[in-house]
């Protein structure tokens, strides 16, 4: 079967409408914070756009950020996101195994270099040369630094990816780091979360094949439209926050009420994501909504702060006296912690 030239020229051998398609491109621009006028330029740009070269890089994971895109729902990743990329090559997902794999990959990047997209999860060691985790061979950092050499950019997908995640907890026995601690000439963004919400993965990428670059990014390499507010900013219990209603107890009246979750170690206030606006399963929920608080799965080095069920107040960030003001007077609270978390901010910034 002849393989079409453009995207919108397959779209329209599946039977794909411009309607349909514009309720996509409405989709996307409404995710990435644009307005609703975008949509039909997102759609013209698209579609005659062709179909972008991807090459997708598992390292030290879980495949959590695979299994998270596969339900991606806007779009859903068998209807549409395989009609406007051509992923070239994916450990899990592709059919080929062995050397059929890794011919395929050289294949993609001899006739896309340059242009090619790389998708990253996964964290690198560079402990003793890299040797704790290799594929065909060549170690993990071998393998980023020779596809990254041809790619137009590199989006980090996962918290392994842009920070190190999980095998870079303490003591980090394998060296892990994150991408964009290993290349420096080429522009990288990331998508933190443990996993990341899949519509923002799909609108990143769809951002960068409709404007042909990167989408505007914080100091930490997120895009802005995802990662410009904290989930506290958006959550809906913020409001019980405010009045200084707090749930003690995972069964408690407070918990059964719906009350915030703060004085049970809900990172929400210090975390950059859009899981209270996206949120998970066609948008049906997200933790805080389903009785837990957030464990800033998108912030670097999350999992070696203290508990997850300590208050911020009761950790470094804060102070024991923090929790009992914030019952007192939620609002002046709400603004000592948003201090706490442009401090959080600049902290990870320097790198301390």
């Amino acid at each position: 079967m002849k393989k079409a030239d453009t995207l919108g020229d397959e779209l329209r051998r599946q039977g794909i409408s411009r309607r349909t398609f514009l309720k996509f491109c409405a989709a996307m621009a409404t995710s990435m914070a644009l307005p609703a006028s975008m949509a039909p330029v997102m759609a013209d740009a698209l579609a005659a756009t062709r179909r972008q070269s991807v090459i997708w890089l598992s390292f030290q994971e879980c495949t959590g950020c695979t299994e998270s895109i596969l339900r991606s729902y806007a779009p859903s990743i068998e209807s549409l996101i395989f009609d406007f990329i051509s992923l070239d090559y994916h450990h899990t997902l592709q059919a080929a195994a062995g050397r059929a794999a890794e011919d395929a990959r050289d294949q993609a990047m001899q006739e896309n270099w340059g242009k090619y997209l790389v998708i990253v999860d996964g964290s690198i060691p560079l402990k003793d040369g890299g040797i704790y985790s290799t594929i065909d061979g060549h170690t993990n950092l071998e393998t980023l630094e020779t596809v990254a050499a041809g790619a137009a950019a590199l989006i980090s997908v996962g918290t392994c990816a842009a920070y190190g995640g999980l095998p870079m907890a303490r003591p980090n026995p394998t060296g892990a780091v994150g991408v964009d601690e290993i290349i420096k000439d080429k522009p990288v963004i990331n998508l933190p979360g443990c996993p990341p919400i899949p519509e923002v993965m799909t609108g990143t990428i769809a951002s960068f094949l409709t404007f042909g670059r990167l989408p505007e990014m914080d100091r930490l390499g997120r895009p802005v439209a995802f990662f410009g507010d904290t989930i506290h900013d958006r959550c809906y219990r913020r409001p019980l926050y405010e009045r200084g209603k707090f749930a003690r107890g995972f069964d408690d009246e407070g918990a059964r009420k719906g009350w915030c979750l703060y004085a049970l170690g809900c990172k929400g206030p210090i975390t950059y994501n859009a899981c209270a606006t996206i949120k998970w399963n066609q948008g049906q929920s997200f933790p805080i909504q389903s009785g837990h608080g957030c464990l800033g799965c998108s912030e670097p080095r999350f999992w070696d702060k203290d508990s997850f069920y300590k208050p911020l107040s009761a950790t470094h960030w804060g102070n024991a006296a923090g929790l009992a003001a914030a019952a007192a007077a939620g609002a002046a609270v709400g603004a000592g912690v948003a201090v706490l978390s442009r401090r959080h901010q600049d902290t990870i910034a320097k790198g301390e």
